[in-house]
C-alpha cells in the first residue's frame, strides 16, 4: 500500500538525518583535535521498481554511507616542541601503541598509522605521545647511513627508542688543506727549511691526536730556477715508533706536489705523485692515509683547482686548514628533519642521524579503517601500504615544531547542522501525515 511505503519512507529519512546528525556532532567535538578527519555523510535513494501503467508508487525511502576525508588535510600549527611532527603533503607516521611493544617491533602486521603527534621519551626512552602511540623507524648506522629496509612489510620498523643520558664521540674523517706554500722557498740555492703545522684530529674513541704535516721545498735545481714541487709528509701521533726499529711508523703518507706557473691557473696543483700512503684522486682532490683509528681522507684540492693547495708568493698559511669530528659530546637535542630523519646533537657541536623515519602511503588514503586517537589502518579499499622516505615519491616532506590541525570548518559544519534539523522536522511531518491519513481511513467504519 501506497500509504504504508510513504510511513516507511519517513521513517527512513529521519533514520538517514539522524546518522548525519551524528556525524556533524563527531565532527563539531572534535574541531580542535589534532590531526581529526571530518566524516561525511552521503544520502542515496532507494527505488522500488513498478511494473509500468500499474498506476501505483511505492516510496523506497532514503539511505546514508559515510565516508572519511582523510586525503583532506588540515592546517600545520606551530609549536615549541621538536618532537611534534606533521607532514606537509601525503603520507603518515607509522606508529603502534604500547601493549605491542615488546610483543613485536612494529606491533602487529597490520600497519597503524597517523598524520600527526607530539612525541616526547618515557622512562624507557621511547618515543610516545600521551594517548600511547609509539613512533617506529629505522634504526642507523653509527656513521649515520640507513640499511636497506622492506618497504612493503614492517619486519624493519622498530620503536624509536633514545637514551637521554647518551653520550658519543665524532671521530674524524676528513681534512681539508687549503693552504698555501710561498713560491720563492722553492727556488735553486735557497735554504730549503720545512713549512711544518699541526692538525688536530679525534679518534674513534674521541680522544684528541695530531696529524704532523711537514712541506719541504725541492731547490736542488740551478740557482735563481724555481722547482715548483714540494714533498709532503703526513705523520700521526697516535703511532708510536718501535725503537727497536730505524723506521718512522708514524710516517703515514709521503707525495710530492708539483704547482703550475703558467698564465692560466698559475699557482694550482699541477701533479701529485704517491711516495707512500693512499693513492692521491684527482677526480676528488683527496688523498687516504691510514691513520691509527682507520682512514682519513685528506683533501688537498684537484689540478687547477684555486681553492685547494696553492703555491703563491706569499707567506705560509697553515690557518686554512680544517677538519670534521669533535670530542666526546652529552646528547643535549632532537630534532627531524624535512627527510624524516631524527636526529641528535651534541653539546660538542655535532649531529648524528639515529633513525629514519618512513612514510606510509597507500593508493586510496580514505578507504583506511579509522581506530581511535586520530589512526588508521589498511583496508581492501585503501589498497597495500608502501614505505616511502620523506619527500620522495607521492610522500610530503616531514615537518617539525608543527601539528596538524582538524580539518573540520565549523561554519560548515553549523550550516549542515541546520539543513539536517529542517530535513528531520520535514521527514517527521510526513510521518504525522500519514499518521492523520490512516486515522481519517479507520474514521470511516463508524
Amino acid at each position: 500500500m501506497s500509504i504504508s511505503s510513504a510511513l516507511a519512507a519517513g521513517v527512513s529519512g529521519m533514520a538517514a538525518n539522524a546518522t548525519r546528525l551524528s556525524n556533524i556532532s563527531d565532527n563539531i567535538a572534535n574541531s580542535s583535535t589534532y590531526g581529526y578527519k571530518r566524516v561525511d555523510t552521503e544520502f542515496e535513494s532507494m527505488v522500488i521498481n513498478q511494473s509500468r501503467g500499474g498506476g501505483v508508487y511505492t516510496a523506497g525511502g532514503v539511505r546514508t554511507t559515510t565516508t572519511r576525508d582523510v586525503d583532506q588535510r588540515g592546517n600545520l600549527e606551530t609549536t615549541s616542541r621538536p618532537l611534534d611532527i606533521a607532514i606537509s603533503g601525503r603520507g603518515m607516521l607509522p606508529v603502534t601503541t604500547i601493549g605491542e611493544v615488546g610483543r613485536n617491533p612494529a606491533g602487529t602486521q597490520d600497519l597503524t598509522m597517523t598524520r600527526t603527534g607530539s612525541f616526547s621519551p618515557d622512562h624507557q626512552g621511547i618515543l610516545r605521545t600521551s594517548s600511547g602511540l609509539v613512533l617506529l623507524g629505522w634504526p642507523a648506522n653509527s656513521d649515520g647511513t640507513v640499511p636497506a629496509q622492506p618497504r612493503d612489510g614492517v619486519s624493519g620498523l622498530q620503536p624509536i627508542t633514545i637514551n637521554t643520558s647518551q653520550t658519543a664521540a665524532d671521530p674524524t674523517t676528513r681534512v681539508n688543506l687549503g693552504i698555501n706554500l710561498p713560491a720563492d722557498d722553492s727556488i735553486g740555492g735557497s735554504v730549503g727549511d720545512p713549512h711544518e703545522m699541526n692538525v688536530q684530529y679525534f679518534g674513534n674513541l674521541g680522544n684528541a691526536e695530531t696529524f704532523a704535516i711537514s712541506f719541504t721545498p725541492n731547490v736542488s735545481g740551478a740557482a735563481g730556477t724555481r722547482s715548483n714541487t714540494w714533498t709532503m709528509e703526513i705523520r700521526d701521533s697516535a703511532i708510536v715508533n718501535d725503537p727497536a726499529t730505524a723506521a718512522d711508523e708514524s710516517l703515514v703518507g709521503s707525495y710530492t706536489i708539483e704547482f703550475n706557473d703558467i698564465q692560466t691557473g698559475g699557482g694550482t696543483i699541477a701533479s701529485v705523485t704517491t711516495n707512500s700512503g693512499g693513492a692521491y684522486d684527482p677526480a676528488t682532490g683527496e688523498l687516504t692515509v691510514n691513520a691509527a683509528g682507520g682512514p682519513i681522507a685528506f683533501d688537498i684540492g684537484r689540478y687547477g683547482d684555486s681553492t685547494g693547495m696553492t703555491q703563491l708568493s706569499a707567506a705560509f698559511s697553515p690557518a686554512n686548514a680544517s677538519r670534521n669530528g669533535s670530542p666526546v659530546g652529552n646528547l643535549v637535542g632532537l630534532e627531524v628533519n624535512e627527510k624524516g630523519q631524527l636526529q641528535a646533537s651534541y653539546d660538542t657541536g655535532f649531529t648524528r642521524t639515529l633513525y629514519q623515519i618512513p612514510l606510509v602511503d597507500v593508493p586510496n588514503p580514505n578507504g583506511l579503517i579509522a581506530l581511535d586517537n586520530q589512526t588508521y589502518k589498511v583496508s581492501p579499499d585503501s589498497g597495500s601500504f608502501y614505505l616511502w622516505d620523506a619527500g620522495d615519491g607521492p610522500t610530503g616532506a616531514m615537518v617539525g615544531y608543527a601539528r596538524e590541525a582538524s580539518n573540520t570548518d565549523v561554519a560548515a559544519e553549523l550550516t549542515d547542522l541546520i539543513q539536517t534539523q529542517r530535513a528531520y522536522s520535514s521527514n517527521a511531518k510526513v510521518i504525522q501525515t500519514v499518521d492523520e491519513m490512516l486515522q481519517e481511513t479507520a474514521n470511516l467504519k463508524r
